[in-house]
């Protein structure tokens, strides 16, 4: 177990510490998930945070002793290892929506590029769930680049979260718009799990960021509204591209999710397109 010795501990700290430091678990390709807890593998957290992101200014790294505080005080840092080198991390913290309620929120979670295509963005999200519901959580929170359709399609399809709001400039500068999606850590049976599997109808690059919608193709009969999207753009490289497209999501997005509907999927499409599905839902959550 990698979590780290207290001294004096209160109640509230040694619950901290139960609830990060969960056992090594050790994978069939010899990789092991673990809680990131010292403060050295808060240093090697922020060099892989770094660049993967291509972040070369320093206050948009990561912090070692804001990590190692919220992993005691109701936060999450966990981490793939293949052998002593970190190959994936993710990290988040105790989040609280308008209306009051409890959630954990994801912050980030990244994979070095040699080992992008293992699955390791799955296993990292599940361990960090195994945190969040350690801590008492029920749902887990974060956002993502709404022009990243490898994102979405993991997100979305396989994760099985629902995108709830399309927030502008969430970083409070421009480039940085999110999609903030929520993810069930109940185990509840998922509402839109036939809608999940629907087929993207064919679209191209002359229909990227614009709503298309496919009328009475939902299992009850409603409309599926399809929002496509180039589904080649890259997290950390391609933060300035499609700029057209992106003003395209930013509309199309904002007007669907602050109508009672949710993102529950992103398929491929023709060669070089990725598609929203966008569907109505009975209630709207708050950010």
């Amino acid at each position: 177990m990698a979590s780290a010795a207290l001294t004096g501990s209160s109640d509230a700290e040694s619950h901290a510490c139960a609830s990060q430091g969960t056992p090594h678990q050790a994978q069939p390709d010899g990789l092991r998930v673990e809680p990131v807890t010292s403060f050295d593998q808060f240093v090697a957290a922020d060099e892989l945070y770094s660049r993967v992101f291509g972040y070369n200014a320093r206050h948009l790294g990561l912090n070692a002793n804001l990590l190692g505080a919220m992993v005691r005080n109701g936060g999450s840092a966990v981490g793939v290892y293949d052998g002593a080198q970190l190959v994936a991390f993710a990290y988040g913290f105790t989040g609280t929506s308008a209306t009051g309620r409890i959630f954990h929120y994801s912050q980030a979670a990244v994979v070095d590029p040699a080992y992008q295509g293992k699955g390791l963005g799955r296993r990292i999200k599940l361990a960090q769930a195994e945190v969040a519901k350690g801590w008492g959580h029920h749902s887990m929170r974060w956002t993502f680049d709404p022009l990243l359709a490898r994102n979405a399609h993991f997100n979305f399809s396989s994760l099985r979260a629902d995108g709830l709001h399309y927030i502008h400039d969430y970083y409070g500068r421009p480039g940085t718009d999110r999609i903030l999606v929520e993810w069930d850590l109940t185990g509840a049976a998922d509402p839109y799990e036939q809608l999940r599997a629907l087929p993207a109808p064919d679209l191209d690059e002359a229909s990227w960021g614009h709503p298309v919608t496919s009328s009475g193709s939902l299992p009850n009969g409603g409309d599926a509204i399809w929002v496509p999207l180039p589904d080649s753009a890259v997290a950390g490289r391609d933060a300035a591209s499609y700029p057209e497209i992106r003003q395209r999501l930013r509309t199309t997005l904002t007007d669907l999710l602050e109508s009672r509907h949710r993102l529950v999927a992103c398929q491929r499409s023709l060669p070089g397109t990725s598609a929203y599905l966008a569907v109505p839902s009975p209630q709207q959550e708050s950010a």
